[in-house]
């Protein structure tokens, strides 16, 4: 059996924001970074716009906040933006100083792209492969600083009341650390922490379409409801406009933003320019606009994809600044210095997720959340493009700068956990339901809670989904725990919570645009906020 052991701080996740908090808190205990696949398999890797910060003289905090919370569509937290936008640009040179190579002109000076949203360049790049780039030098940090990473490893529950031997208040929301999944041994075993960090990121495989990685699935967001956290905002979901049109390929690639920031124009099936009727923006709109006009060109039209046309520019330009899809999409036979770039939207990124206060703190005592799985007040309706590395970077920081000056308690305070029920049976047939099930949640949620709903949609949905998730509950009591029922687990909870958010938002507003209520538009909406009964049986979940 598989000991268990005592941490000072637990993260959870491998991306920009786990590894950069977990550089920080190496300062003041002892760290475990606990991510379930290859430690770079994460949602920064695959980021390839880049990191928006005020760094021009040309530019301004103030500019930079307004561009944020018109993107959020008047539901950003303007304090949040102001904390993103003025301490950003210090983390940033951070990650220049630990060695990561942005693009720079010929002067030596950063070279700044513009996406969408955007009214100034401000997007730091390593080319098309930023993330990549910041995930590397954060890993080898965390490496050098013998900081103990669990790669194979997944979090099946928090521990909180409901697991522990002592008696405690009913009324108590506390976290006291995690139940590991070893993928490779299937073994369960205990980790307590003083302090557990969610950076899990998104939940883009909630989607048939997505841009993300497989391990994308939603996790944090389904621990924290169960372990009683609130989760906010869950129906704002950003589907990117410009995900490379291959219905051979079961996993999109993104074509970047600041291919559009760079000139790129988007055609319908005739060739014809068509953004300028839905905003005067036109391809440099917030993704949200965008993303609905292709949508509306491809059902008004018809097709399958629009295009995207970069003909007009340099090749040698073309192949300097965008080296990933130049060769990616050469390797289809499409010379995008030549051909038009098939593209549609695809599922990208969740505003939504567990809620925060500005140091990262959830309700639940010891239990914080930083980066996509966190809804801190950022993203609003809509997140700005390259606002999430910021994020990730900002909020890890000021986790790291509240443990500084508020340290939780001690080790010896925490109660002690029961071990972990591993009886159940292994039945092969049970792997045959989780594939079904799996594939139907992601077809479901595609076809009925995509860029364009409506209360019809959304309640068909929330039948099917309901059902699923008693299926899936019936065979997780039954089964032996395996990593592909621990994400089907998740990933019904959340298409769940999905659905409940978008029920409750009788509006249309950023992301969440309802046939229903196309005009309907209401300053003072607050968040849609969900959160389980602190009551009610854990095992219901």
């Amino acid at each position: 059996m598989k000991q268990g052991f005592d941490t000072d701080f637990l993260v959870l996740g491998s991306g920009v924001a786990g590894l950069y908090l977990a550089l920080q808190l190496a300062e003041l205990g002892s760290v475990t970074v606990i991510t379930k696949a290859r430690p770079d398999d994460a949602n920064t890797s695959w980021a390839q716009g880049g990191v928006a910060s005020v760094l021009s003289a040309n530019d301004s905090f103030e500019s930079h906040i307004a561009d944020t919370l018109e993107a959020g569509a008047g539901l950003c937290d303007p304090q949040a933006v102001r904390v993103l936008v003025t301490e950003g640009p210090g983390h940033v040179r951070k990650l220049m100083e630990l060695g990561a190579r942005f693009a720079q002109d010929e002067a030596g000076h950063l070279e700044l792209g513009r996406e969408g949203g955007h009214s100034q360049n401000r997007i730091v790049h390593a080319d098309d492969l930023t993330g990549l780039e910041i995930e590397r030098v954060l890993l080898q940090a965390v490496q050098e600083r013998g900081i103990r990473l669990l790669d194979q490893h997944v979090v099946v529950e928090l521990i909180t009341r409901y697991h522990v031997q002592d008696e405690l208040p009913k009324d108590v929301a506390e976290c006291y650390g995690a139940y590991v999944y070893d993928r490779e041994t299937w073994e369960i075993f205990i980790i307590r922490a003083r302090s557990t960090i969610l950076a899990t990121g998104g939940a883009g495989q909630v989607y048939l379409h997505n841009t993300n990685p497989e391990v994308a699935t939603g996790d944090g967001v389904a621990l924290a409801y169960r372990a009683g956290a609130r989760i906010a905002n869950m129906e704002f979901y950003q589907f990117h406009p410009t995900a490379l049109y291959n219905p051979d390929s079961k996993v999109p690639f993104l074509i970047s933003e600041a291919l559009r920031g760079f000139g790129g124009r988007l055609l319908d099936d005739t060739e014809q320019e068509f953004m300028a009727r839905y905003d005067e923006r036109r391809e440099l709109a917030p993704r949200d606009i965008v993303a609905r006009a292709i949508d509306s060109e491809l059902k008004r039209r018809a097709v399958d994809h629009v295009w995207l046309d970069v003909r007009h520019k340099d090749r040698e330009e073309l192949m300097s600044h965008f080296p990933n899809i130049f060769a990616h999409c050469l390797d289809l036979g499409i010379d995008i210095s030549k051909d038009l770039i098939p593209v549609v939207p695809a599922a990208h990124y969740m505003c939504g997720g567990v809620q925060t206060d500005l140091s990262g703190a959830t309700n639940s005592k010891r239990l914080f959340a930083i980066g996509e799985v966190a809804c801190s007040g950022v993203h609003g309706g809509n997140r700005l493009a390259s606002n999430s590395l910021l994020e990730g970077l900002v909020f890890a920081n000021r986790v790291a700068e509240y443990l500084r000056s508020e340290p939780p308690p001690a080790i010896s305070a925490l109660p002690r956990a029961r071990e972990w029920n591993k009886d159940g049976l292994t039945n092969a047939e049970e792997w045959i339901l989780v594939r079904h099930n799996y594939e139907e949640i992601k077809k479901i949620m595609w076809d009925y809670v995509g860029i364009v709903r409506s209360n019809l949609r959304l309640l068909r949905a929330r039948s099917r989904i309901q059902l699923l998730n008693r299926e899936i509950q019936d065979f997780y009591k039954r089964t032996r725990i395996q990593n592909k029922i621990l994400e089907l687990r998740n990933l019904g909870l959340v298409a769940r919570l999905i659905l409940e958010s978008a029920l409750m938002r009788t509006e249309s507003r950023g992301l969440h645009f309802s046939t229903d209520y196309p005009e309907n538009r209401n300053p003072s909406r607050e968040d849609s906020i969900l959160r389980r009964d602190p009551g009610h049986n854990l095992q219901e979940e």
